[in-house]
């Protein structure tokens, strides 16, 4: 079954959303109000319960795959907040000098896949955050040139195949009774980007307001034999636990 409802992001902007969903706080009483930039010296304190942290003392197996941007100096990366394995970026992936970024969405999704099937047999938690479609937009040779709306939309056909990916495995591995899934973003659209921002769907201003339009985000929620299909629910909810 699916599960579609009113959802909001902790705060429109990445460092701060993610601290929200990371820690179940409000972004603010973590420390964390901006998106953090390479020569920053702060991240998500240590002592701060994270919810990999959590879920450990039930016995699952925690992995994190793309952009963090929770703190790039040791003690704020996630083996040190919680998870068991991490690949991916630091921080946002406009922030450094990663000159080809075509490969980034096929290497995460490869790296996700190998994770749910290497815990297949125990709990497991996989926090998979894509650096794409944040600018600059990159593609694999898979799907450049394959829709008919530009880059910004062969890097939506990328992500749609590496969420499919995904689902098909914990299908494939008959983890689909057992395992929630949860589909959102950290914050609206970036409309300095003109036909690289996306959209809002009408709502009001974008990414860094707090207008609808910066904080309330897509949310697709998947649960076979729990959530019953097609559920739309209209009432409030958040990535703040």
């Amino acid at each position: 079954g699916m599960f579609f409802t009113h959802f909001y992001a902790a705060q429109p902007i990445s460092s701060a959303s993610r601290a929200g969903l990371i820690t179940g706080c409000y972004p603010n009483r973590v420390g964390i109000s901006e998106a953090l930039m390479p020569q920053g010296r702060i991240g998500v304190a240590p002592n701060e319960e994270t919810l990999p942290e959590i879920l450990k003392t039930r016995g699952y197996s925690c992995g994190m795959v793309g952009k963090w941007h929770l703190g790039h100096l040791y003690p704020f990366l996630p083996l040190q907040q919680g998870f068991d394995e991490y690949l991916g970026l630091p921080y946002s992936n406009d922030m450094w000098t990663l000159d080809d970024q075509a490969e980034l969405t096929t290497l995460y999704t490869e790296r996700a896949i190998q994770f749910i099937k290497k815990n297949r047999e125990q709990p497991f938690f996989l926090y998979f955050a894509h650096s794409m479609p944040h600018v600059p937009l990159a593609v694999s040779n898979k799907f450049r040139g394959k829709s008919k709306q530009g880059l910004y939309g062969d890097v939506m056909l990328e992500v749609d195949w590496s969420v499919q990916q995904v689902l098909e495995t914990i299908e494939e591995l008959n983890l689909d009774e057992n395992t929630l899934i949860i589909f959102t973003s950290d914050n609206g659209p970036w409309f300095s980007f003109g036909n690289h921002d996306g959209s809002t769907g009408g709502l009001r201003e974008a990414k860094a307001t707090t207008f609808e339009g910066g904080q309330r985000v897509p949310c697709i929620m998947c649960w076979k034999g729990v959530i019953p299909r097609g559920t739309v629910y209209n009432q409030l909810a958040s990535t703040i636990i």
